[in-house]
């Protein structure tokens, strides 16, 4: 199974939204150059003021841009990095994959999927409305699924630039599902 990047993004300040860039660099272990979401430990703002220690498992954070042609059919107009991500895909199922599942992205760099990301209500602030967008319910598993990307560790560090090939590689089984992180 193999996609491609379509946009990356960073922000060295927190900010909702995240500029396009030609370029990031993965940092392994830390997360996206000049991002402030990089470090080793917890950077979400809020999670830091309670548990500052934890290892940061949120270094980078992808999504797909399947996501936004749902969203404008919708009449919501979202483009790359405006929901916070770093990464933005196309054509891997990004919420369908396994904790542990790893993407190599370009010739170099190599992140390991480890939750999905949990949607805040900053998302309404953005867009009056979208935030009920970002859920999904399972009628069958009455279950939701969060369907604001995934999170991400960086296990080997180097350049993505769009039009990168994203590759999967799926851990080995048995897998376990995404959950928030």
């Amino acid at each position: 199974m193999s996609g491609t990047v379509t946009a990356v993004s960073r922000n060295a300040t927190y900010a909702f939204s995240k500029p396009n860039h030609p370029t990031i660099n993965l940092l392994a272990g830390l997360g996206v150059e000049d991002d402030v979401h990089a470090g080793p430990t917890i950077r979400h703002q809020f999670r830091m003021t309670y548990e500052p220690d934890l290892p940061n498992l949120r270094q980078v954070h992808l999504m797909h841009a399947e996501l936004f042609d749902e969203l404008a059919r919708k009449g919501f107009d979202v483009s790359a990095g405006r929901l916070g991500e770093n990464i933005t895909t196309r054509g891997v199922d990004l919420l369908a994959l396994p904790t542990g599942t790893l993407l190599r992205l370009g010739g170099q760099a190599v992140v390991e999927v480890t939750g999905l990301r949990n949607p805040c209500a900053k998302i309404n602030d953005f867009r009056p409305g979208l935030l009920g967008e970002m859920f999904f319910l399972d009628p069958d598993a009455e279950e939701f699924t969060f369907k604001a990307g995934v999170m991400a560790i960086v296990r080997h560090g180097g350049p993505v630039t769009p039009g990168d090939t994203v590759t999967v590689e799926l851990p080995p089984t048995p897998h376990r599902r995404l959950e928030r992180v």
